[in-house]
């Protein structure tokens, strides 16, 4: 997949080896990764995993590790570096160790690890070579950038009776020779670090197909492997007070135009198939099946995925891949498209293109929920990837698990109490019934949620010192509808904040002859969050 130019690009590969064309990326050493959440939460354990994939294949002794820490506030300047003599074996496809860092003071620091390793001989267990030295990874190439974590000094603001959760991410089912996640588990502990109360795993269809083993070899039967991820989440979900974990799909679903589009699944009942843009099949590239048939298969709530994302000529050529368009959110079905992703982890031109589609569909009266999520692949705290294939590596700080988070208003039958919520975990069932109404935010700091009234609209504002304190504004949008209940073509801002508005702030629109309402801000340090509409 990753050698076909002008594609984008976004994974490290080590292990690609071809008589020709020669890659200056390979090394015979399993990739290690040192990794860690961006962030704690106060009643978080600050901790971070060395991570090593491809052991089976390359043997190596961890033997100890440095770590360093760089405060950026006066009260994170003093903390000692720590030697951890470890001594383990790696030996297995996908490993992750975790290391416990102990109390850290809140603030921000930058974390720099060195690990000490040796390769060993399989089945005799030798160690042959020399002691190796690796900085945060052994990715050849490609420059050591230290771990960036914040230790929060406050919870992150959350709307009372809200949940917040990760909507798109990836588990190591998602794994071919140039890319993979994180295991299930790392992943839910990652959650309760840094403050989500659910994952939803979106892994590829097209991988369920492959078995982990031998990433061409194709399984007896996809079901297997989902069912696989099916079970560990099942385990997981047993462990009280931890987030909830769902088996979610990313499947490569048939637009309108025939084309490749991406379309999230929360919980499918069972395996849906998506094979379409596989890497692995290149010019073989034809849906498996289209949007409304998929749709037809289940009645999980559906999305789609980074809509708008822009791509290259050869990416559209080699693997048919499109864009979504009004006629592929099935508006006029049973089961419709229920949101759309198009915050994907960053704030870029797909963001920009997708949020413009969402507001035309607000337009047509279609309130379909906007959708926050990060697409990371075992991403914690940054991202390892492609520059030029077969030669160079890239560093970017995008796509982040956890970022970016879709927080939603429970019914108020299934709002637990703070001593019910030690005692029982999040259902999907309470999320779906969440999902089926209208009240969500996305964000990747502040809390900003709507609240009706009688003939009025609420806006609530939070935000703490963690993410900026103050507001650089608020602006309230809505959409007229005439006597003849048509929609103005346009919206308009009805109230925007003309100073600083504080951390702590509530705005009330009358709703008059609006359609909807709804609301986005942005922080003193950047952080934004946007409502869904409020349908008048």
């Amino acid at each position: 997949m990753s050698i076909i130019p002008g594609e984008k690009l976004h994974y490290a590969e080590t292990h690609f080896k071809f008589k020709l064309p020669w890659s200056l990326l390979f090394k015979p050493w399993p990739e290690i990764l040192v990794d860690a959440p961006f962030q704690f939460v106060p009643s978080a354990k600050p901790l971070l995993w060395i991570v090593v994939r491809d052991a089976q294949r390359f043997p190596t002794l961890i033997e100890k590790m440095e770590i360093h820490f760089v405060g950026t506030e006066a009260e994170t300047k003093h903390i000692p570096e720590r030697f951890l003599d470890l001594q383990f074996q790696a030996t297995e496809q996908f490993c992750f160790y975790p290391i416990h860092l102990g109390i850290l003071p809140a603030g921000r620091y930058e974390i720099h690890c060195k690990i000490y390793a040796k390769r060993i001989e399989p089945g005799s267990g030798k160690i042959i070579g020399k002691e190796k030295v690796f900085s945060r990874w052994n990715y050849p190439g490609l420059k050591p950038e230290p771990l960036k974590i914040q230790v929060l000094a406050e919870e992150p603001p959350k709307a009372p009776g809200f949940v917040a959760g990760e909507m798109h991410c990836h588990t190591y089912y998602s794994a071919d020779h140039v890319e993979h996640g994180a295991s299930p588990e790392v992943m839910q502990q990652a959650a309760k670090a840094v403050g989500l109360d659910f994952v939803s795993c979106t892994d590829h269809a097209y991988d369920f197909a492959y078995t982990t083993e031998d990433y061409t070899k194709e399984a007896d039967t996809p079901l297997t492997r989902f069912d696989a991820l099916r079970e560990e989440v099942r385990k997981l979900n047993q462990n009280a007070g931890m987030p909830l974990m769902i088996a979610g799909e990313e499947v490569s679903a048939g637009n309108s135009k025939g084309e490749n589009v991406h379309m999230t699944v929360l919980g499918p009942e069972g395996y849906l198939p998506g094979l379409g843009d596989c890497g692995r099949n290149w010019l073989d590239n034809k849906p498996t099946f289209k949007i409304p048939k998929l749709l037809e298969m289940t009645a999980a709530h559906c999305f789609a995925a980074h809509p708008m994302q822009p791509m290259g000529y050869i990416e559209k050529f080699i693997f048919r891949r499109g864009y979504w368009s009004h006629k592929d959110l099935n508006l006029d079905a049973p089961h419709k498209i229920r949101g759309i992703q198009f915050w994907n982890g960053i704030r870029d031109e797909g963001f920009k293109l997708g949020r413009q589609w969402w507001i035309e569909e607000l337009g047509k009266g279609n309130y379909l929920l906007p959708i926050g999520g990060n697409d990371a692949h075992g991403d914690l705290n940054d991202t390892t990837s492609v520059s030029t294939p077969l030669f160079s590596l890239k560093h970017t700080r995008d796509h982040v698990f956890g970022k970016v988070r879709t927080v939603l208003k429970l019914d108020s039958s299934v709002i637990l109490s703070e001593v019910e919520e030690s005692k029982k975990n999040l259902s999907l069932e309470a999320l779906n019934e969440a999902f089926a109404g209208d009240n969500c935010y996305i964000t990747n700091g502040p809390a900003l949620w709507w609240e009706r009234g009688e003939k009025k609209i609420t806006f609530h504002a939070r935000n703490t010192q963690d993410f900026g304190g103050a507001f650089r504004y608020i602006r309230i949008f809505g959409r007229k509808r005439s006597a003849n209940g048509k929609l103005s073509p346009n919206e308009t801002v009805c109230m925007e904040s003309l100073v600083l508005p504080p951390a702590k702030t509530d705005l009330t629109v009358n709703t008059d002859d609006f359609a909807y309402l709804r609301a986005e801000c942005e922080t003193a340090t950047g952080h934004f969050a946007m409502t869904s509409a409020a349908v008048l």
